[in-house]
């Protein structure tokens, strides 16, 4: 019933997005200040942590950090849009996926290599004032096995502590061979690697470009799989339990309660037959039914909610940085 559901969803959705009511303002883009007043770069991370705190990433005020000595990721006052705190420095190459555990540890993948091939495709762990804490990965070195990444995209932790990672994000890394993985990979909260699942293709439990992760209330997995146009849900062993189609061409997710948040950045014709429009799909997780859409042809990777209800998107490509969404 819920495959069905999905199914006749996705003949109206796209065509039905310009119906359905936006419980938010245009957005305000370009509305943060990165440190020091710098443009701010590329960004597809974008998280709330335990306190209410929103971190983002700023791609040290271009798209990539590599050779650079800025701080990639910043504390936002959501009031005022300035940079509290950054962090980061001399860490990574493409700063990608950002994930803030239950602690406001932060989280971070990293989805390329750098030029003196001494960084990168890893996934680290730092406090909130920068101190790095774990890696995930060996730097530097892409790999399939269960010490190397292909090209990490994002992470999160579960309530026991327990780490996944989507790996394969293949547009990063066009030089990469046939045979990129595209899987998720599961490790224990010591980092020590536990399981993965998944290979390329649009099969149940198959991914294209699997580019963010979410849990909900009951512990599912959500991996948003980008380019098979869906989110597909899992146990936290990695079992399939279900696919969704009717929230857009997912790239970031947010959840709080029984609502989800699904920022699609891609859109087209070309992409998304249909109809389907950029912009933030809002809907009730029980129901899996999108009641909402935000409408933004600059809708970027990444979407969370403050706790006043504000909703805030990371852009990855001009105009670059941070829009602001403010309540009706």
């Amino acid at each position: 019933m819920k495959r069905l559901l999905a199914a006749l969803l996705l003949v109206t959705a796209g065509a039905q997005a310009q119906d359905l009511p936006s419980p938010y303002a245009a957005g305000e883009h370009q509305w943060a200040t990165p440190p020091a007043g710098k443009p701010w770069g590329s960004s597809a991370g974008l998280e709330r942590g335990p306190h209410g705190e929103i971190w983002a990433i700023d791609r040290c005020g271009a798209n990539s950090c590599d050779g650079s000595d800025k701080n990639p990721i910043v504390l936002i006052n959501t009031k005022t849009g300035g940079a509290i705190r950054s962090i980061g420095a001399g860490l990574f190459v493409f700063p990608h996926g950002l994930h803030v555990d239950r602690q406001g540890n932060v989280w971070v993948t990293d989805g390329a290599i750098s030029q003196d091939g001494k960084k990168g495709l890893q996934v680290i762990k730092l406090s909130p004032q920068g101190k790095v804490l774990l890696k995930l990965g060996t730097a530097g070195r892409r790999g399939d096995d269960a010490t190397h990444f292909q090209s990490p995209s994002d992470v999160i932790t579960a309530p026991n502590g327990d780490i996944f990672v989507t790996d394969g994000h293949a547009p990063i890394n066009p030089f990469i061979p046939d045979g990129l993985d595209m899987r998720v990979m599961k490790f224990d909260k010591t980092g020590k690697f536990i399981k993965q699942w998944g290979k390329a293709g649009a099969h149940e439990g198959e991914f294209n470009n699997p580019h963010a992760l979410a849990l909900d209330h009951a512990g599912r997995l959500y991996v948003a799989d980008r380019a098979n146009n869906r989110i597909q849900i899992f146990t936290q062993d990695g079992k399939f339990i279900t696919e969704w189609k009717q929230f857009g061409r997912p790239s970031g997710f947010y959840i709080t309660g029984d609502r989800l948040y699904a920022i699609d950045a891609d859109s087209t014709d070309a992409l998304h037959p249909g109809g389907w429009k950029k912009g933030v799909w809002i809907g009730s997780i029980s129901k899996a039914l999108p009641d909402a859409f935000v409408p933004d042809d600059q809708a970027g990777e990444g979407v969370v909610v403050a706790p006043d209800g504000t909703m805030f998107g990371a852009v990855n490509v001009a105009p670059r940085g941070i829009t602001r969404y403010a309540k009706k």
